[in-house]
This record gives structure tokens, sequence and C-alpha cells, in this order.
């Protein structure tokens, strides 16, 4: 088994199947698609159990995505992990993880690929791609210029073995715990953060919120991790 797509998932009844269609429809590479629920009260885990290849289901008490991924890759048998969010739309999956994977062919340093986001174009706003676009141009500097790994759970493949050496995803951080990840990740080899590798999503908490509110727990969060180890958030309120 080549590639593992790990999607985390929490009250998605609504997205999931058009989610996993994608990969099941459009990518010929050998992979599997692994649904992490978060114990979702709606038919998150029913719709999924239609389409993908393992569903796992959380039976603890206080869940994080951190430990939706975890649980994830633990059951996974790929030599890669891709981790994509259960709204994440790549047009052409195929030609995407094509363009990915020649990362790790070309440079057996890189341990971690990602690459930009957009919200979907029918709901797009000049708002969304200011912050966005911004938020691209801060993550490719991190990667591709500091070598400080940075990235957000909309798109992050992985070799297993670099996984593994970092002990995965932190599952304390209930926010930030994508850009930990990636963080410890450049300091076991290189991280990429690939231009071409455009990605899709609803933008879900970005409308509900504004995206001035916004900004201002992803700030927070990150300060707060980056000096004290710990994010300010104690729960990431599903949007729905």
């Amino acid at each position: 088994m080549k590639l593992s797509i790990i999607i985390p998932a929490r009250e998605e009844e609504k997205a999931i199947a058009k989610t996993l269609a994608q990969f099941k429809d459009k990518l010929l590479i050998h992979h599997e698609t692994i649904v992490s629920d978060a114990r979702s009260k709606d038919r998150t885990v029913a719709v999924a159990r239609e389409a993908a290849h393992v569903v796992v289901v959380f039976d603890g008490t206080k869940h994080t995505a951190g430990i939706g991924r975890n649980d994830g890759a633990k059951v996974a048998h790929g030599e890669y992990l891709a981790f994509v969010d259960a709204d994440t739309e790549i047009p052409e999956p195929h030609a995407f993880f094509e363009r990915a994977f020649k990362h790790f062919e070309e440079d057996p340093t890189v341990v971690g690929v990602t690459g930009p986001q957009r919200a979907a174009p029918a709901i797009e706003t000049w708002a969304d791609r200011l912050s966005f676009g911004y938020l691209n141009a801060v993550i490719r500097f991190q990667n591709n210029v500091l070598g400080r790994g940075e990235a957000s759970g909309k798109f992050m493949l992985v070799s297993r073995a670099a996984f593994d050496k970092v002990g995965g995803f932190r599952e304390d951080l209930v926010t930030r715990e994508d850009g930990d990840f990636f963080c410890r990740l450049s300091k076991v080899g290189r991280t990429v953060f690939d231009p071409t590798l455009m990605i899709y999503h609803g933008a879900r908490r970005a409308h509900k919120l504004g995206w001035a509110r916004l900004w201002y727990i992803w700030i927070v969060n990150t300060i707060s991790v980056t000096l004290f180890d710990k994010a300010v958030a104690d729960d990431w309120t599903p949007i729905r």
C-alpha cells in the first residue's frame, strides 16, 4: 500500500461522501481511505462506511483533531500518510498526488509536503482570497525559506517513517496541532510547500465567525503554543 488518506470527522454527514468520492473515482494510485470519527451524533459514520475503506470511531471522552489523525494512522497501511479535512476538494486527485510524491522521489531528505488552500470558488469572498493568500504566503516562507515546518490540516502528506519518528500529532492541543506537527517534522527532515498543490474547502469557520474573530483566535493560540506549549482554546466546536 503506497498511500493512506486519513480524514478526521465530526458531524460531517453533509460533506464526507463527496470528499471520499473524489478519491474513489479519480485517484488511480494504490490507496486506502480512512475516516476517523469523533463519535458524531449525525449520520457521518453510516455515510462513511458506504464509501471509505476503514472507519474508526473514537471511544474516549474528550476528542481532538490530533487524536483523530493519530487513530487513523494506527490502522493505516500506507508508506505515506495524507491528512485532509472532511470538506476538502481536490479537483484532479491523481495528478495532485503524483506531483506531491515527486518531492519525496527527487529529494530523500523530504519528510512532509503541503500546499496552498482556498475557499471553494462558488462561495469564495474577497476576504477569503485576501486572508488565505496571506496565510499561504506565510506557510510557504516558513517551509521553503526558513526551513521551519508549518502547515494547515487541510492537506499534509508525510512519510510513515517520519510520522512515527516524531510520534505523530500532539493529542493535547485543541488547535495548532497541525503547525506543531509540521514544525517537529522539519527537525528530522525537509518540509516543502508546493504552490501547485491547491486544495479547496468550505471556509465554514471563517464565514460563521468572521475573519477578524478567526484571525484573533489563530494568533492568540499560536502565541500560546509557542510561548507556553499549550493552546488557549479548550474545545474546537464544529461549525456545520
